[in-house]
This record gives C-alpha cells, sequence and structure tokens, in this order.
C-alpha cells in the first residue's frame, strides 16, 4: 500500500513539473493590432480637396496579449504605415495628416514585429499587423456653390522620368500619371519639377513663367493644363 501511495505522489510530483514547463514555454505573446480610431473622414463634398491639407489625427495601436490575456497601448512601439502617401501621412507616433494632394480611400497600417515574448523567450518572428482606412470626401460642388473652382491638370511629356509638386498642397504626381486639383480663382500656384533617375528637367508648358525655368508659377483664374517635359 505504500508503494502505491509513492507512485501516486511521484506522479503528481512529474506532473507539476510538466505544468511549470508547459506555463514558462506560453509567455505572453502578442496576437492582434487593433487600430483607434478604425476609419477616418476628412473633407466634404463642398471643399477642394487641396483646402483639406493639414487636416490631423492621433492615432492609437491596441495591442491584444495572451497568456494572460490582456490589451495594452503599443502605439509608439508600431511602425506606421500610409498606402497612399500623397492622400495621407502618418508620422512614427502615429499622427495622421491629410495633403491635400488626392481624395478617395487609403489603408494606414500598424505593425509590430516580435522576436520574444515579452518575457524574453524566443519565437520565429511573428508580423502582427492592424489596420484602418483613411478618406478624404471628392469635390464636386454640390450645395456649396463652388462647382466653378478652377481646374488646374498637369500633365507630362516624355521622354524622362520625374515628379511635380505644388504649393499650395493639391498636386503630386510622377510622370507619366497626369494628376489634377481645384483651386480658388486667383491663387498663385508654383509647380515644382524634380527630375528622377537619369532625367533632367526640360521644360513647361502652361506656366505664366517662362518655358525653361523652374518652378513654373501662375495664377489661377480659370481652368488650366500644365505640362512638365523630363529629358
Amino acid at each position: 500500500m505504500n508503494r502505491k501511495w509513492w507512485s501516486i505522489a511521484v506522479l503528481l510530483a512529474v506532473a507539476g513539473m510538466l505544468l511549470g514547463v508547459n506555463s514558462c514555454g506560453h509567455d505572453q505573446q502578442l496576437v492582434s493590432i487593433q487600430v483607434q480610431p478604425s476609419v477616418q473622414t476628412v473633407g466634404d463634398s463642398t471643399t477642394p480637396v487641396s483646402e483639406d491639407a493639414g487636416a490631423q489625427v492621433q492615432l492609437r495601436a491596441l495591442g491584444t496579449y495572451i497568456h494572460p490575456p490582456v490589451t495594452k497601448d503599443i502605439t509608439s512601439q508600431v511602425t506606421w504605415v500610409s498606402n497612399t502617401p500623397q492622400m495621407f501621412t502618418v508620422d512614427s507616433t502615429g499622427l495622421l495628416t491629410a495633403t491635400g494632394g488626392s481624395c478617395g480611400s487609403t489603408l494606414v497600417s500598424a505593425t509590430l514585429t516580435t522576436n520574444t515574448s515579452s518575457g524574453g523567450i524566443g519565437s520565429s518572428g511573428a508580423v502582427v499587423t492592424g489596420y484602418m482606412t483613411a478618406n478624404v470626401v471628392c469635390f464636386t460642388g454640390s450645395g456649396g456653390g463652388g462647382a466653378g473652382s478652377p481646374v488646374v491638370t498637369l500633365t507630362f511629356g516624355i521622354p524622362g522620368a520625374g515628379t511635380v509638386t505644388s504649393s499650395p498642397p493639391g498636386l503630386s504626381c510622377a510622370s507619366p500619371t497626369p494628376c489634377l486639383s481645384q483651386y480658388a480663382s486667383g491663387t498663385a500656384l508654383t509647380l515644382t519639377a524634380t527630375p528622377t533617375g537619369s532625367s533632367a528637367f526640360g521644360s513647361w508648358a502652361g506656366c505664366d513663367s517662362a518655358t525653361n525655368i523652374n518652378p513654373c508659377t501662375l495664377t489661377v483664374t480659370g481652368n488650366r493644363i500644365v505640362t512638365a517635359t523630363f529629358n
């Protein structure tokens, strides 16, 4: 009988050791990230997109962990990325800023690569990502009397490559894809051409300034088409 109880005691001790090992092997780990707010919209249909530039919202990243379950603010630990930087930028602190360059929707991601658990136990380098959707309402002029705002369309000549940005913001595109934006009548607009790769700036067409001078300047008083050519 004593031998029987001794065997049971040994089995219980071994089971306790195994449970201890298993609990150590399941240290706290990140399993998901939630970005707040999950959706953010700026602008309205009566406001030109360029006037939305500078609108900001602070994003937060909340990490969900297991063993034990807990939610933590990891805003400062994640890597923030905007899929459409000409629409929204996001800095390392999670500050989301509308650029005034385009309208529509984009995804903003918060990513954390974990090579160890929070207790220092090694892992295979899990990548956990959360997303939110940021929207800029496109200008239609409906209901606001803004339908007559002039449109500036930027196109590219051939054969070189480069980008063009505007001041005030609104136009930001790379060859060969054109872009357009609306500005209040009377806006003094500056367009700066930046060649990429082995290309060089060539000329402008449609500016008030000379064709061979970069940047291009013009006063928006009506619809305009401006062409940048890189050699």
